[in-house]
């Protein structure tokens, strides 16, 4: 493919875009014209693009290392359908392919060269470099080189040498998700102090953010939120393997087409669980965190996350692998206080002090964002350092907001009945003795004996669960981790039960008729159901299945959809539609016009 010398004509010929987003083109400029670029944007907001069009622009070949292999993989196959050559070298290849592709390296053939840093930083493999015309170095998922950074990998650090060893050669660093600390480490450590910083705002607003107390039913809450999802493809997290496990099971006896991913499952299983995914013969991936950074799948419609994340990084990253063709899709979080205690428990636990510190913060500011009674995006994007300047209007608190209520008298007996119980038991059995249970520990210990016992009985557990969680998180109550979470007064406590205060609490969100529930969840806007839409996307998934690639490489949803509502008839109209570029026109589009040219004819 010849070189195009304008970023536009790259733009529109080979991506088959009209125009750029917020600061594409200032960065590109950047690049192309050989300075260094920092980039923190949004998944989904186009980073690959900011360096592939200077990679294209420029003489020589663009080399981008990349974290994981399958990222590499979607990344080159992509750009291999639209026309660009591009590779990658990782030990997924075989020895044959590997030479091959070192020689259409050698040979000029490559535009663009996707390796790992372990294999950059090989002294034979810098010195092959060498003898190259390199075009740009682009570090993706760069806040890996953080020592801060939430997904830590030692082999980063070395590429700081790079610039040692190629001077004069622009280096752009692109990364998600990085706090100022974590950026600024990014820099240093590329020697990327002198580069030009690109901050692109945080907010996603096609995903729609939920976060729900966790009940004593979460499976059921969960259930709940993916009835409505339909045949989208979803993801569920949870923190430990076992977790993911037993959700997945639960899942597939209830219905659905799901499958779980860890660390522990082996290679081939976890590969052949991704793969699936990724060409739509899976619908819902069941995982730990091990799952997603190497997920280019624009497609992903609900995200949800059973156990509560350790910090808003990590949620904000795992949430952006909601939606990335910008099309509506919703992200939903169950909280409960335990993922809180486990993840102080944790914390507890490392040795580094000034690292305990800065996880601590991480984890109040994921607590204070599920405990939000405000607008939810504007508490995440402000933990970023960005001000919305106004509610949303698409989270569950903008949509639904809480009612608050007078709640002296909980409070009152659930304080009084931590005092009862000599502050030396955890946050459900103290509920138990207020709702007059009979247990074997309460037996055991005659706490049916305290005057508190029973007096909660009228409300649920549930209710008791929200009352203890709020009274936790306004200070009124702490629980203490050296002492087997149990719970504990603390001086906020004395006016409530001297009956000097009123407490207010939001009420627990009210339980929809299941009808309605399954109406509420993931489905985006209704543009599945449009037929049209449904005709392409089977049209894009029998050549997918044909070339052995995923759906996404061939055209996107947003693609898809854009070509439902123009209905192009000529090859010339479709190149209006995002997303068609010329290669692609050549390559796909008659079937895409048969298609639509057939649902257009009457029967």
């Amino acid at each position: 493919m010849a070189v195009r010398q304008s970023p536009e004509a790259v733009l529109r010929d080979v991506f088959g875009f009209s125009s750029f987003r917020g600061q594409q083109r200032e960065v590109i400029d950047t690049v192309v014209n050989g300075s260094d670029a920092f980039v923190l944007m949004p998944t989904g907001g186009g980073k690959s693009l900011c360096f592939q069009i200077p990679a294209l622009v420029r003489d020589g070949i663009g080399i981008v290392v990349s974290p994981l292999i399958s990222l590499m993989k979607d990344q080159v196959d992509a750009l291999n359908a639209a026309g660009v050559e591009a590779a990658y070298l990782n030990s997924s290849l075989s020895a044959d392919r590997a030479r091959a592709v070192a020689r259409e390296v050698a040979a000029d053939e490559i535009k663009l060269l996707y390796v790992a840093p372990e294999r950059l930083m090989m002294p034979e493999f810098l010195d092959q470099l060498r003898e190259l015309e390199i075009s740009l170095f682009a570090i993706d998922e760069a806040h890996c080189v953080s020592q801060w950074g939430h997904d830590f990998r030692p082999e980063y650090v070395q590429l700081g040498q790079i610039r040692r060893h190629f001077p004069g050669i622009p280096v752009i660093a692109l990364t998600a998700t990085a706090d100022e600390q974590t950026r600024k480490d990014v820099q240093n450590r590329l020697g990327l102090n002198d580069a030009r910083v690109f901050i692109a705002g945080f907010d996603r607003p096609n995903i729609r953010y939920l976060v729900e107390p966790k009940t004593s039913n979460p499976f059921g809450q969960l259930k709940a939120f993916l009835d409505g999802v339909g045949d989208e493809s979803s993801i569920v997290y949870c923190l430990s393997r076992k977790r993911v496990e037993t959700v997945a099971e639960k899942l597939r006896d209830g219905g659905f087409d799901a499958a779980a991913y860890h660390a522990g499952m082996a290679s081939a299983d976890r590969s052949r669980v991704q793969e699936k995914f990724l060409r739509d013969d899976l619908k819902i991936v069941v995982a730990t965190v091990a799952f997603g950074m190497g997920i280019d799948k624009p497609n992903v419609r609900a995200v949800a996350h059973y156990d509560m994340p350790k910090n808003l990084e990590g949620y904000y990253q795992e949430t952006g692998r909601a939606g990335r063709d910008g099309l509506p899709s919703q992200a939903m979080l169950l909280f409960g206080m335990s993922d809180v205690v486990f993840a102080r428990k944790l914390i507890n636990e490392m040795e580094n002090a000034a690292q305990r510190q800065i996880e601590s913060h991480k984890l109040d500011a994921m607590v204070g964002f599920a405990e939000a009674i405000t607008c939810r995006r504007r508490v995440l994007l402000g933990y970023f350092g960005e001000d919305l300047g106004r509610d949303c209007g698409n989270c569950d608190v903008c949509l639904k907001p809480r009612e608050t209520y007078d709640a002296t008298e909980d409070a009152y007996r659930a304080l009084m009945c931590v005092y009862q119980l000599g502050q030396k038991f955890g946050m459900q059995h103290t509920i138990d003795v207020l709702r007059g249970a009979d247990t074997t520990r309460i037996r055991q210990f005659r706490h049916q004996n305290v005057e508190m016992y029973g007096k909660g009985a009228s409300q649920s557990l549930d209710h008791w669960l929200s009352v203890f969680r709020q009274l936790v998180h306004l200070g009124y109550l702490r629980q203490d981790i050296a002492d087997f979470s149990s719970l504990k007064l603390t001086p906020l406590t004395k006016k409530v039960v001297r009956r000097e205060e009123t407490v207010m609490l939001t009420k627990p969100m009210p339980k929809e008729p299941k009808s309605k529930r399954e109406r509420r969840g993931a489905r985006p806007a209704g543009f599945t159901e449009e037929p049209l839409f449904q005709i392409l996307r089977a049209v894009r998934k029998g050549l997918a299945d044909a070339q052995e690639v995923p759906p996404f490489v061939i055209f996107s949803d947003a693609t898809l959809l854009d070509m439902a509502n123009k209905k192009p008839a000529t090859p010339d109209e479709m190149l209006a539609v995002s997303g068609v570029g010329y290669h692609k026109l050549v390559k796909y589009g008659t079937p895409f016009l048969a298609a639509i040219q057939s649902a257009g004819t009457p029967a």
